[in-house]
């Protein structure tokens, strides 16, 4: 039963996590005038995808705080984990 409420947070998370990802992305593209895949290439070649990836993040605070509220300690556990798997992937793309 944790492991499932657990399971339901990270995935909430991982996919909240994704949306904002996309959402900055998107946002980026429209203020530069570049297409999606463009400006997710000039963040890689700039070296600033973790800096997208870190507000795309953002929204997993309410997400968390959410799960806090409705008293759903797993679940905000769950969200706090994909956090910790992004602030993972960050470090690897900015020190690997």
């Amino acid at each position: 039963m944790i492991k499932k409420e657990i399971g339901i947070g990270l995935l909430s998370g991982i996919l909240v996590n994704s949306l904002g990802f996309i959402l900055c992305v998107f946002i980026f593209s429209i203020l530069r005038n570049l297409t999606f895949m463009s400006t997710i290439n000039a963040a890689v070649s700039n070296d600033s995808l973790g800096s997208i990836i870190v507000l795309g993040a953002i929204p997993n605070l309410a997400v968390f705080f959410y799960f806090l509220k409705k008293e759903k300690i797993y679940r905000a556990r769950g969200v706090l984990l994909a956090t910790l798997i992004a602030a993972i992937c960050i470090a690897i793309s900015k020190f690997g």
